[in-house]
């Protein structure tokens, strides 16, 4: 029992619901447009959705505990790793296994969807093969690649995506709408990698905040929240989205209420969870109401 708890705990599976929603998201613009959505195709974009949010995060958590940054670092809800296998080093070949097959997985699926509907799903499935593989150890070491790698892989590859597998072609609003999580996950993970600062630096990391420092990153993270809420009311100015996905402005202020943590503590907001978690909110509310709206608008 101790053992599979540490498994599930490798997986993360509390991070894990932020995928559903930008898979709601990239199905409510195939909604919109009146056409049907087969509900097979539609399981089967989740499940390799998820899949390939597993195989990240297993890997993730291996890769960290070979390092020994997984002891390096401190613990909270939103940071510093699950501390599964510090805690159980006997289940790291299992955690392994866990990702890697979760990588397979990812990867027949998309080989189905390739057939289904067509090559113009290769270029986000070979993106989506390489933020796998290489997001720990490499991309990790790039911090203009690490600001933008989240976003990219729940924005653009799980939003327009999804839409392309229900319909077969890409349509420009996929691309545009996909451009909300893409802001919104790389501030997700921006504030995160606060509290590992340090630990991060010890094994080679070299993320934006290592890079740029708390001040600067606090700037993108600002930065970041005002271009999403300008470029959901530029959209719905413009047409290209409803009057009703203006509710997906009401969890902004959560963004805002999480920066005034990080400027107010910066490395140490970790002690300070609530602004960590105002962060994971406005992230799931708000692809998830302009999801609903986009559906029903």
């Amino acid at each position: 029992m101790k053992n599979h708890q540490a498994a599930l705990q490798s997986i993360r599976a509390p991070f894990l619901i932020l995928t559903p929603v930008c898979v709601f998201l990239g199905a409510s613009i195939v909604m919109a447009s009146n056409a049907d959505i087969s509900a097979s195709l539609l399981l089967l974009a989740l499940a390799g959705a998820l899949l390939a949010h597993i195989s990240v995060n297993t890997l993730n958590e291996y890769l960290d505990f070979r390092s020994g940054l997984d002891l390096a670092t401190v613990k909270t809800p939103f940071s510093g790793g699950s501390g599964a296998l510090p805690n159980n080093p006997e289940m790291a070949g299992t955690v392994l296994a866990i990702g890697t097959l979760s990588m397979i997985a990812t990867l027949m699926i998309g080989s189905f969807f390739i057939w289904k509907q067509g090559t113009g799903i290769i270029p986000l499935g070979i993106a989506g093969m390489a933020l796998i593989i290489t997001y720990t150890d490499w991309i990790n070491k790039h911090p203009l690649l690490c600001l933008v790698a989240p976003g990219i892989g729940f924005g653009f590859l799980m939003v327009a995506g999804t839409q392309f597998v229900l319909q077969g072609e890409y349509t420009t609003l996929s691309w545009l709408v996909a451009a909300v999580p893409f802001l919104l996950v790389n501030n997700l993970l921006l504030l995160n990698q606060y509290p590992d600062i340090r630990a991060d630096a010890s094994v080679g990391r070299r993320h934006f905040p290592i890079a740029y420092g708390i001040k600067r990153s606090n700037m993108v993270y600002g930065l970041f929240a005002l271009a999403t809420a300008a470029i959901i009311i530029g959209y719905v100015l413009l047409g290209y989205l409803p009057m009703l996905s203006l509710i997906a402005l009401l969890p902004m202020p959560l963004a805002f209420f999480a920066l005034s943590g990080a400027v107010k503590y910066g490395e140490t907001i970790g002690q300070h969870p609530q602004y960590l978690g105002a962060n994971v909110a406005v992230t799931i509310l708000v692809p998830l109401l302009l999801g609903i709206s986009i559906s029903f608008g």
